[in-house]
């Protein structure tokens, strides 16, 4: 196991980047124009998520290429998403946060750098710098409702040859899976292959029931006042730093292992090993959290795909959002000293929850409320959703990751490229925890040996 502990003050501030040119990309096959229902699940991600994904070469495509090849196909693939090139607004038919496929368009720009990819130094690092990557929807206006693209693309170049794409998406528009069917579809068009994936569009599979039937507790979810617009961000005095540790295919094996020793179950899974370390680590580590009492009971949330656990299953491409919070709770005594296979097991067992039963409880208790994923410990995976793996005319890439938030008390799973393929975990920690995080982090791995 390695510790990749880098904070903001190392990293590269200016990235030296220039824009070049702007165009809006219009769908080439325009449909008639219609509202989109967004299902409560889509409602509340009104958010943008930004990643940016870096290619070494361009595999002997000049840069003029590269960029027609690539506006080419986002063009024709919003004939078939042509939500992607709407506007969010109000339906007027029944009031609800829809999408207006008007074919307004998305924004496409193409930049440079005076860098090299080299002088970024650690891709697997999301610097918040990277946003320089990334086109801003509105520039510094301040837009209405209706007035931002959904989503923007750049392209900047660097002095090596290689460059980065950067994305702007509104979460309302796709989950991970279903983006990454977006980009396959997009490579497909560059490389004048057919479609990868045909989506699946009907936001209606996600429709409440009607009265809503709410037969579960959602302890998972935090109502909000009707008129809240920041649904994850924390005050400015309470922000963190990001800190990026690793766990090598060893460590999460050892970790399997332990729990195995610890409790009846087979096979824990390594998402389950690493949230359950995490929600340990990131409970302990926080003298602000454990001065609640030792009966207090901590919850560490997580994203889980619903497409499988529905009866009957969406499609695999479903093209939306398709992820639910699930939870687990425990004790700060627990945490402290219970087995860490009671631990996985909780973990294990807030995601079996998870059943169609559920979900459907789940999608009607947002008809009437708004809430977000509420816990003391947020983790969202990255970890395989496999943008690296999208085959695009140039090349795949060489690293893909979101744009960091500090704003945002998310804990990340990425990929990683440099070790050993293990995971990476960035961490918001306010700069009191970071020492005691360290230690729990290291020393929960290796206690399994003494």
């Amino acid at each position: 196991m390695g510790s990749l502990d880098q904070t903001l003050p190392s990293l590269l501030q200016d990235l030296k980047v220039t824009t070049l040119n702007k165009t809006t990309i219009s769908p080439k096959e325009k449909k008639e124009r219609r509202w989109m229902f967004l299902s409560n699940i889509d409602k509340v991600l009104n958010f943008d998520v930004e990643t940016v994904t870096f290619f070494r070469t361009t595999a002997g495509l000049s840069r003029e290429e590269v960029a027609s090849k690539l506006s080419s196909a986002i063009e024709s693939v919003l004939g078939i998403y042509d939500f992607q090139a709407g506007r969010l607004g109000v339906n007027p038919a029944d009031c609800r946060l829809a999408i207006d496929c008007n074919a307004s368009g998305v924004k496409f720009c193409v930049a440079e750098s005076e860098l090299t990819l080299e002088e970024l130094k650690n891709l697997e690092y999301p610097n918040p710098a990277f946003r320089q990557f990334v086109a801003e929807k509105n520039g510094n206006e301040v837009a209405e409702l209706g007035d931002s693209p959904l989503t923007t693309f750049q392209v900047t170049w660097f002095k090596c040859g290689g460059f980065a794409l950067g994305i702007c998406n509104n979460h309302v528009t796709f989950d991970g899976l279903s983006f990454r069917t977006f980009l396959c579809n997009i490579a497909a068009m560059a490389a004048d292959r057919p479609l990868a994936f045909l989506p699946c569009n009907d936001r209606h599979l996600l429709t409440a029931r009607l009265p809503p039937q709410v037969t579960f507790e959602h302890a998972e979810l935090m109502p909000l006042p009707p008129d809240s617009t920041s649904l994850f961000d924390m005050p400015a005095s309470d922000l963190r730093r990001y800190h990026l540790f690793h766990l090598a295919p060893d460590t999460i094996s050892d970790l399997k292992s332990r729990c195995q020793k610890e409790t009846k179950k087979k096979n824990p899974t390594g998402f389950n090993v690493i949230t359950a370390h995490l929600w340990r680590c990131k409970v302990l580590s926080s003298d602000a959290l454990c001065e609640q009492g030792k009966d207090h009971i901590y919850t560490v949330a997580f994203a889980m795909d619903i497409r499988r656990r529905l009866n009957p299953p969406l499609p695999n491409e479903y093209a939306g959002n398709a992820i639910l919070t699930a939870y687990a709770s425990a004790s700060l005594v627990e945490l402290e000293t219970a087995p860490f296979g009671l631990l996985v097991d909780r973990v294990h067992e807030g995601a079996e929850k998870m059943t169609d039963a559920y979900i459907r409880s789940v999608v009607d208790w947002g008809e009437t409320n708004i809430g977000v994923p509420h816990g003391d410990v947020l983790i969202s995976s990255w970890w395989r959703l496999g943008f690296d793996d999208v085959e695009y005319p140039w090349g795949r890439p060489i690293y893909s990751c979101p744009v960091a938030d500090p704003k945002r008390d998310i804990v990340l799973l990425l990929p990683s490229i440099k070790f050993d393929k293990g995971v990476n975990c960035l961490v918001p920690l306010k700069d009191d925890c970071v020492e005691k995080f360290k230690q729990l982090f290291t020393n929960i791995c290796r206690s399994d040996h003494d």
